[in-house]
């Protein structure tokens, strides 16, 4: 029986597409998932061990719902567990709206904890491997996007103190510390408006420009690839990966940390 992977957030021209692709490949059963199975591509819905499921991570009767399916599908195991669903915010702390703010945690904080927990027993069952992708965005400050870097540093913390909580239960858990990606992820963002009120407006211009775009960029292929080879090589703990990461990488260390935000957001 082949070894199986379940990834969230399998919408077209992003990450977890590329992904599903990589592991199916790789000769993995991958269970890709999507809140709208119709946005995963049709090549994906066609390709040979490949199950498309509906999956909304912010809710748990969702999540519950697949776990058991994925429990009858599997025999009681899963090799491996891929949190890449996420959402995106470009505003300033002060004017991002409170049920936003708790909608971004429950996608890329809650959502990825309630999946861990919640297949946790079948991962045990496997000995497999956790992976939550995170950002390099989440290990320093960059003004306004600061609740999107918020929920993406609690999924680093988190990823850590499960790599320990999980080690003597034969689990792995391995964080992405994402760079550059060329996906639909920015583009795909809302337009950013300010408030009338905010306190920004002099800088209005600069705040709602958005690039659709990351510099530095590399494939969502060659990063799944990477993944694909990391998972199975045994990584575990905080990986970077994508265009810049080892650059951000070098420079937490080297730079202080004013010179860091400065050189890439000059207020």
């Amino acid at each position: 029986m082949p070894k199986t992977c379940l990834i969230t957030g399998c919408s077209d021209g992003g990450i977890g597409c590329a992904l599903a692709f990589a592991f199916q490949e790789r000769g993995y059963h991958v269970i890709a998932t999507a809140r709208s199975p119709a946005k995963v591509p049709q090549t994906l819905h066609a390709a040979d061990n490949v199950t498309v499921l509906a999956l909304d991570v912010a809710s748990s009767a969702s999540i519950v719902a697949v776990a058991e399916t994925v429990n009858a599908q599997t025999g009681g195991k899963l090799d491996v567990l891929i949190n890449n669903a996420g959402l995106g915010c470009d505003m300033p702390a002060l004017d991002t709206s409170i049920a936003k703010a708790r909608e971004l945690f429950d996608v890329n904080f809650f959502g990825a904890l309630e999946m861990i927990q919640v297949f946790s027993p079948i991962l045990v069952n496997a000995g497999g491997c956790v992976v939550n992708n995170s950002s390099v965005g989440g290990q320093f400050p960059i003004p306004f996007i600061g609740i999107y870097q918020a929920t993406k540093a609690a999924l680093i913390q988190a990823g850590e103190v499960l790599r320990l909580e999980m080690a003597p239960l034969g689990v792995r858990v391995m964080t992405l510390l994402t760079g550059g990606v060329d996906t639909n992820f920015l583009g795909n963002l809302p337009p950013v408006v300010l408030p009338e009120n905010s306190y920004y407006t002099g800088i209005k211009d600069i705040i709602e420009h958005q690039p659709d775009r990351v510099p530095f960029a590399i494939t969502p292929a060659k990063y799944a690839k990477d993944v694909v080879c990391q998972v199975e090589n045994g990584t575990t703990g905080k990986y970077w990966i994508g265009g810049a990461a080892s650059m951000a990488r070098f420079s937490l260390w080297a730079l202080p940390q004013w010179i860091l935000v400065s050189s890439i957001f000059p207020l």
